[in-house]
């Protein structure tokens, strides 16, 4: 099962006398728009249409399994009670972005030497490549753009699930800043 959601705040829940750190998505109820099947589309998957206040309708499609085919049908609403207090999800959404970075943050480059004639050297990435192409060569990790890419974060577990207040706990951290829209998918 799956449903679109969007991502609220981060916090933290009791269980019995343990502290669980949680995030806390909010998925109001999905509406079915459409059905695509096996033989007429040559792949099972469902469409469906999230509504989010003060923003355009966001359509996602997910891919289903050929006999889960008949369980969906147009107009059906996809609710939080598909998913019940220790189900395994994964979550995918675009993660925060961290703008123009150097290579020491994006990648892990150690840097140059602080002494033996380096001065201004700490954080710069060395040299870039050979002098035989005379140029660049493509995928050369470099300072550049960091963040906004899609992430998927697997084996999460669902700590409870608010059927009233349509509010899924996931337990640990899920893509995104607040208010980011996120998947969630059974595994």
């Amino acid at each position: 099962m799956f449903i679109l959601g969007k991502k609220f705040k981060m916090g933290q829940i009791w269980k019995g006398d343990k502290i669980v750190p949680v995030t806390f998505i909010k998925a109001e109820p999905n509406a079915v728009n459409l059905v695509r099947e096996k033989e007429k589309n040559k792949y099972s998957a469902v469409q469906v249409s999230a509504p989010f206040r003060g923003e355009k309708k966001v359509l996602k499609e997910f891919r289903i399994k050929e006999e889960e085919e008949g369980n969906f049908k147009k107009g059906d609403m996809v609710t939080v009670a598909v998913f019940k207090e220790g189900d395994k999800v994964r979550v995918s959404g675009i993660s925060k972005g961290k703008g123009f970075q150097g290579v020491v943050k994006r990648y892990g480059f150690s840097g140059g030497p602080k002494t033996h004639g380096q001065k201004d050297r700490l954080r710069a990435p060395g040299s870039i490549g050979d002098t035989a192409p005379q140029r660049v060569r493509k995928g050369k990790r470099m300072a550049g753009h960091m963040g906004v890419e899609r992430k998927t974060i697997k084996n999460l577990t669902v700590e409870s699930v608010d059927v009233e207040k349509n509010i899924i706990a996931i337990k640990g951290a899920v893509p995104g800043c607040s208010g980011a829209i996120v998947e969630i998918r059974k595994i």
